[in-house]
């Protein structure tokens, strides 16, 4: 019996992990007939904290738009390309909780497909991988892509 996957969540920061796990996500997508929910994650508390001990609002205001601005260009991106059931979100919050929990649970994704490794190398290293947290704590499918298109291993 195979597995067929009709709503898969693709989380992206703009690295080139993400991005393949995109192409490989459409591929997906186009033999299931599926969905794909592309979801970026402003964490406000990425970049620290002023006196009051709040991220200053117009990081965070120009963290939404740039994610925005990202998102939208890769939705007309694909849609050029032929695949055109996808949108895009934008959450604020920390990524591991809300990549593994909350946002399957509203969206009701059965498969996440993400990059091994992200832009944020320091926050890796204090905190732990987002997608090691991920897997560990998904609600659905995990499928971490190490390999593009043509199974050819990502540069870390």
């Amino acid at each position: 019996m195979l597995q067929e996957y009709t709503n898969i969540l693709v989380p992206l920061d703009g690295s080139q992990q993400a991005e393949i796990a995109l192409d490989k996500a459409v591929a997906v997508a186009k033999r299931n007939a599926a969905h794909i929910d592309m979801l970026a994650v402003v964490d406000p508390g990425q970049f620290g904290y002023n006196l009051a001990g709040l991220a200053d609002g117009d990081i965070t205001y120009q963290l939404v738009q740039d994610s925005e601005t990202y998102l939208k260009e890769t939705v007309d991106k694909l849609k050029q390309e032929g695949f055109t059931d996808v949108t895009f979100h934008i959450r604020m919050g920390s990524p591991k909780p809300i990549i593994s929990q909350d946002f399957v649970r509203d969206h009701h994704n059965d498969l996440i497909m993400m990059g091994s490794t992200g832009l944020n190398a320091m926050e890796r290293v204090l905190e732990g991988s987002v997608t090691t947290y991920v897997q560990r704590n998904a609600l659905t499918d995990v499928i971490v892509v190490k390999t593009d298109l043509q199974n050819t291993q990502i540069d870390k």
